[in-house]
């Protein structure tokens, strides 16, 4: 058998063993999605760098970056990293304070039981959505790592991830993302170091660097309304993700959310750079390659030994994982608590804890469906961050710092957000800014029934727990 592969399959059984560990001390619902909010600053700060850096950072954002070079529009990983900065600095604090599990739960407490419902079916496609970005190029390594076909990459990726996800639950994830924090960072250094030797040196990197397309302080590129599109999709799409939000609640204390946040966020960016700098030197290793996407596995084949080469792809596999386990445990507190089991609150907690797993492995399937047609990594990130996320920003907003507003403006706001970026993303060809066209019809959508109803009992969340 292929070196490579028994090494990347003796790191993912390492992985799993740690689940299948941490899921015997699993009792109840709290402990399965929120770690029994006892995480300190290292545990949080960590599993927050690690479930954000993505398969999109490694494998999409280097891809992306070899073919049209770094320009004003290239969002990754800066935009997302300025997301989880807002994320500390105005919504991390609030949400700790609500002491809800999902952002469902806000909107059962402020709105009605009616917008959770109908925000918990729109976040359900997000997290599936970037699930399946994660599988897909889970596949695209393993299939690189062993010359199997990328369906059947594909396919032994999301079995894994899916068993994998369903016995940890949150503590099973935070513990394995700090090991894969590690192995993320060392990964990407070897390579980046042996990138650099191959080249020459420091000096000749940065004379290849010199000669990279770069446009971003140039005339050059997108106008100014398409890059704002181009940034205000990942940023005002994700900043109240609930993958970074369950970290948050999940910290034992109020400072340590807040701080967690900022620090995983900050790390995101320095690390994140690393991939940029590989996707632009690898165009001037590896011209015209077919499948740019592939550009650091084919670096890493070409510039590292059997050793090093395990230990890059340990390295992408972690930020997979400590992705995808993520974004299905938010699924499944979705599906599980806020539309099956928000009517019925006579079920036992191990009852609520199987229901969980079941919804697990559920939407594992559906994302291994949607992984084996998916073109790109980015583009389905995209559709994860843009899909129903302008209508829940505007409602978490004003429902977490103001009294304007009650149920009707808020489901107002949903289905007009939704509704745009529907029609403009999928449906009408050429529509300009559908995010920000989105964006601005939820807002208005809430402010216009917002001013017209009358919201009685509507409070303010965050200050008292009721």
């Amino acid at each position: 058998m292929n070196p490579v592969l028994i090494g990347v399959l003796v790191y993912v059984a390492a992985q799993f063993a740690i689940g299948m560990w941490v899921s015997r001390k699993i009792a109840t619902e709290d402990d399965y999605f929120v770690a029994g909010r006892r995480l300190g600053m290292g545990l949080s700060t960590f599993s927050i760098f690690a479930t954000w850096f993505g398969a999109e950072t490694c494998v999409g954002a280097a891809g992306a970056i070899y073919s049209n070079g770094l320009s004003r529009s290239s969002v990754e990983p800066f935009a997302y990293g300025v997301c989880l900065l807002v994320m500390g600095f105005v919504f991390a604090a609030p949400f700790w304070r609500a002491k809800v599990i999902t952002i469902a739960d806000l909107f059962r407490e402020r709105y009605s039981p009616g917008v959770e419902r109908f925000a918990a079916v729109l976040l359900i496609p997000t997290s599936v959505l970037w699930a399946a970005a994660q599988i897909h190029a889970f596949g695209e390594v393993l299939s690189e790592a062993s010359q199997l076909a990328p369906a059947v990459g594909i396919t032994i990726a999301a079995g894994i991830v899916v068993a994998y996800t369903a016995a940890g639950g949150m503590m099973s994830d935070v513990i394995t993302d700090l090991v894969q924090a590690i192995a993320l960072t060392v990964g990407l250094v070897v390579l980046l170091v042996a990138v650099v030797i191959a080249l020459g040196g420091a000096d000749a990197a940065l004379q290849a660097l010199s000669h990279a397309r770069v446009d971003v302080f140039t005339r050059e590129g997108p106008g100014f309304l398409d890059t704002v599109e181009a940034w205000a999709l990942p940023i005002c799409g994700s900043v109240v993700a609930q993958e970074a939000i369950s970290r948050a609640v999940s910290s034992r204390s109020e400072r340590i959310a807040k701080r967690s946040v900022l620090a995983g966020g900050s790390l995101y960016i320095a690390v994140g750079t690393m991939p940029v700098l590989l996707g632009l030197l690898g165009a001037r290793l590896v011209p015209n390659l077919e499948s740019p996407e592939r550009i650091l596995p084919v670096l890493a084949q070409q510039h590292l030994n059997t050793f090093g080469y395990v230990l890059f792809a340990g390295a992408i596999i972690s930020a997979i994982l400590s992705t995808v386990d993520s974004t299905l445990l938010v699924a499944s507190s979705l599906l599980s608590r806020n539309l099956i089991l928000s009517r019925h609150g006579d079920f036992s907690q191990n009852r609520r804890v199987l229901t969980a797993r079941l919804c697990v492995a559920g939407f594992g399937v559906v994302a291994w469906l949607l992984a084996l047609s998916s073109e790109g990594v980015l583009d389905t990130v995209e559709d994860a961050s843009g899909f129903g996320s302008s209508g829940i920003l505007v409602i978490v907003a004003f429902g977490l710092f103001t009294r304007f507003g009650g149920p009707r403006a808020a489901l107002a706001s949903l289905g007009a957000g939704i509704g745009v970026w529907i029609l403009g993303h999928y449906l009408v060809d050429g529509w300009p800014w559908p995010y920000l066209s989105s964006l601005a019809a939820a807002l208005l959508a809430f402010i216009g029934v917002g001013a017209m109803e009358r919201a009685p009992g509507a409070g303010r969340i965050g200050k008292k727990v009721t």
